[in-house]
């Protein structure tokens, strides 16, 4: 039986890294992957996707050439060739992270993993064991009983990616990161969509005015968008799918060439023998403390299989700090309340900390500011004034409590707010800090200028 310091089961965004920051510490380290190295993020999510979406926005570059003073009289997509570019893109990261694996001398254990007691691990027939193993088995698409995906009409993110046809219609049921994304890909490409969300609002764990800001992008690029609305059964016996929907007007029927379910995530976590081994789980999620250890000694989790935001970033820091106190290096805790969010969609989406509504509900007296990309001469160039910076302070100590972001380029923005939130920066510290002009990013201290009643450009 093969021996090691860790094993880690899973080489996604969470796993590699783990595995990396390991060998870093100088532990002997195994990956065990059944698929491909990278999981889905480099595979079937964050990194492919973003190459769909960069094609998407080519296109649209082209589509309004003339808004630049250029005249391009002949052009076309190829659908193919864009959803080809994009697994090619994804097939690059993936044997950047083979590379990676071996120059940190991480030995890969390719096959189906399933723990056993003893710290053990079986992959395929054969054993493995290790004085620590850490489950970085992800999660997939979730699956709604009104709403069972067969892969060719009711389709999930995988299928998404890799349409062979790219379809007249397509109704997609959710609007959080993936619904949006694919929302703003297939419509740019010139699929008539629909988006359908349950809840009030598109993007509902955001900042009601990035929602709002959002839906007028949305529907001015023709996306349709049906807020507070239910699929209860989906028809697929015809050439296409009929969808039927519960508003609060009553009962209508939807006609498409298909559905993409994008309701969320469903973590995998059955038959990799928790209940063998005896970790405790809780409504779909391995139960960790705060570095990550499950309550069977020698076991860990990070990532989506546990509590915590489901976030490819999440699980990388999750997994550093893991290992780090393995190797019993000082460590503390992450803050889950300073975890950036990013949506690709165009206009893209980031945010940090509360929420105005959950400041509110926390009954603290703050200070908000808003600086709209309008106004921005860097923003009003590029050609895209669609929205704006949100900040909100506590008005008492200064204390930056959320930062909310919808425009473009604006996930490449967020972290000068995460950082300063981690140093406790205040908002007078923020708007003294001397911005680049003309940039989108001095469009977060206008933003504090704002909040302050010391605004100069708006």
């Amino acid at each position: 039986m093969s021996k090691y310091d860790v094993i880690v089961l899973g080489s996604g965004p969470g796993g590699y890294v783990t595995a990396i920051r390991a060998s870093q510490l100088g532990l002997k380290t195994a990956v065990i992957e059944k698929e491909s190295l990278g999981g889905v993020c480099l595979n079937w999510g964050c990194i492919p996707t973003k190459a769909l979406l960069k094609s998407a926005q080519v296109f649209e570059y082209l589509k309004h050439a003339d808004d630049y003073g250029l005249t391009v009289k002949e052009f076309d997509k190829d659908f193919d060739a864009v959803v080809n570019r994009s697994r090619n893109v994804a097939d690059g990261m993936s044997k950047g992270v083979q590379f990676l694996m071996k120059k940190n001398k991480i030995d890969i254990i390719s096959g189906y993993g399933t723990l056993k007691p003893g710290k053990k691990v079986d992959v395929d027939g054969t054993e493995y064991s290790a004085d620590h193993i850490i489950i970085a088995t992800g999660a997939r698409s979730r699956e709604l009983p009104s709403l069972p995906q067969d892969g060719e009409k009711v389709i999930g993110y995988r299928k998404a990616m890799t349409l062979e046809k790219q379809p007249k219609k397509l109704v997609i049921v959710g609007s959080g990161a993936i619904g949006v994304e694919f929302a703003y890909f297939y419509n740019s490409m010139g699929t008539e969509v629909t988006i359908v969300e349950y809840l009030p609002r598109i993007v509902p764990v955001e900042d009601a005015d990035v929602s709002k800001q959002l839906e007028r992008s949305f529907k001015k690029s023709g996306i349709k968008i049906l807020t507070s609305t239910e699929v209860t059964s989906v028809d697929t016996s015809g050439d296409g799918i009929k969808a039927t929907i519960k508003t609060k007007k009553g009962e209508e029927v939807l006609e498409a060439d298909m559905v993409l379910s994008a309701v969320g995530i469903k973590t995998n976590i059955e038959n990799i023998g928790l209940e063998d081994v005896g970790i405790v789980t809780d409504r779909d999620k391995i139960l960790v403390n705060d570095f990550y250890q499950t309550n069977i000694p020698g076991y860990y989790a990070i990532g989506d299989v546990t509590p915590g935001p489901a976030l490819a970033h999440v699980a990388s820091a999750e997994g550093i700090l893991c290992v780090e106190k393995i190797a019993g290096q000082h460590v503390e805790a992450i803050d889950y309340g300073n975890i950036p969010g990013c949506t690709y969609c165009t206009p893209e989406i980031a945010s940090v900390g509360l929420t105005e509504a959950q400041a509110k509900d926390k009954g603290i007296d703050i200070k908000v500011g808003k600086f709209p990309f309008s106004a921005s001469g860097k923003a009003s160039a590029g050609g895209h004034k669609d929205g704006f910076v949100k900040v909100i302070f506590d008005a008492k100590y200064g204390e930056w409590l959320g930062c909310h972001m919808i425009g473009t380029g604006v996930t490449d923005m967020i972290a000068e707010a995460v950082l300063g939130r981690k140093l406790e920066t205040t908002g007078h510290e923020v708007l003294k800090t001397i911005h680049p002009h003309p940039t989108m990013s001095e469009a977060v201290m206008e933003a504090v200028a704002d909040a302050y009643d010391e605004v100069i450009h708006i």
